[in-house]
């Protein structure tokens, strides 16, 4: 699976990051490292006491406001912050954060992380059996994705990615992110019809065409699918041309109005996208 690797990559950098951060809070050229010692220690040897006298009266003579304080600065280190910490945490927090957001991103996660550990503890025996099931399950849905294949099954999140990982290094399954999801189908659906489910019909044009499906051999005029789906006449133009491109509509035939109805090949696919949308 694409991006397993960079993602391994990505966490080792934050987490050595994150490490180097907490063990070295004031790094040789850091702009928050604590100030160097005065090299010269004579100036903290205690003062004699004539020189206490002399200061003594300097201050007497001096016109100093009795509330006027010095004013001290504070620690240079006390408020500023490791940019290695900092930025190896925030780089795990935002590759986890994403991963609850997008489900293609989880797997990838997943598989990153948790199919390491269960390749040294896993069973043969409960292996094959679980990755029979997932075949199994994949083959008779083609399309589902990561979530509803982990939920029909009654399995764990690591152990779906552990085995639709290995199963797609085997070439049994193939998988494509679709949308915010991951979705899987055997690699026996021939090349041809893949596009069905690696590219399903949705928005406008599944709408286009299934008004065209009820209305038959007969069709439809663009007049009647503008006010039907009740869009503009340039935008209901681009989605029928767009599905007249891919020979998923035609004109209907023996009609003055110049109506448009589903081809054959549309028909099917229109059909598939309906199977998909059960899977969902």
């Amino acid at each position: 699976m694409r991006g397993v690797w960079a993602v391994r990559i990505l966490l080792l950098t934050c987490l050595l990051s994150a490490v180097y951060g907490s063990l070295n809070p004031n790094f040789e050229g850091s702009p928050f490292a604590e100030q160097a010692e005065p090299e010269d220690n004579a100036a903290f040897e205690p003062a004699s006491a004539e020189e206490e006298s002399a200061d003594a009266n300097n201050k007497a003579e001096s016109p100093v406001a009795a509330d006027e304080a010095p004013v001290l600065d504070a620690p240079a280190g006390e408020a500023a912050t490791n940019p290695f910490l900092t930025g190896g945490l925030l780089g795990m927090g935002l590759v986890m954060l994403s991963g609850l957001v997008f489900e293609f991103i989880r797997v990838v996660v997943l598989v990153a992380l948790v199919a390491p550990m269960l390749a040294t503890k896993s069973r043969h025996r409960e292996d094959d059996l679980t990755k029979g099931r997932i075949l199994g399950y994949i083959e008779a849905n083609a399309g589902i994705h990561f979530s509803a294949l982990r939920d029909g099954l009654g399995l764990a999140n690591g152990v779906t990615a552990y085995h639709t990982n290995n199963l797609e290094r085997e070439g049994k399954i193939f998988s494509w992110k679709s949308g915010k999801n991951r979705r899987y189908a055997s690699s026996s659906v021939p090349k041809h019809e893949r596009k069905r489910f690696q590219n399903p019909l949705t928005g406008t044009r599944l709408a286009v065409l299934e008004v065209l499906a009820e209305k038959g051999q007969a069709g439809t005029t663009t007049k009647e699918l503008r006010e039907r789906l009740d869009i503009s006449r340039q935008l209901l133009s681009h989605h029928l041309n767009d599905l007249k491109a891919n020979e998923l509509i035609e004109r209907a035939t023996g009609n003055e109005r110049k109506a448009w109805r589903v081809s054959k090949n549309g028909s099917e696919r229109l059909q598939a996208s309906r199977s998909l949308q059960k899977t969902l």
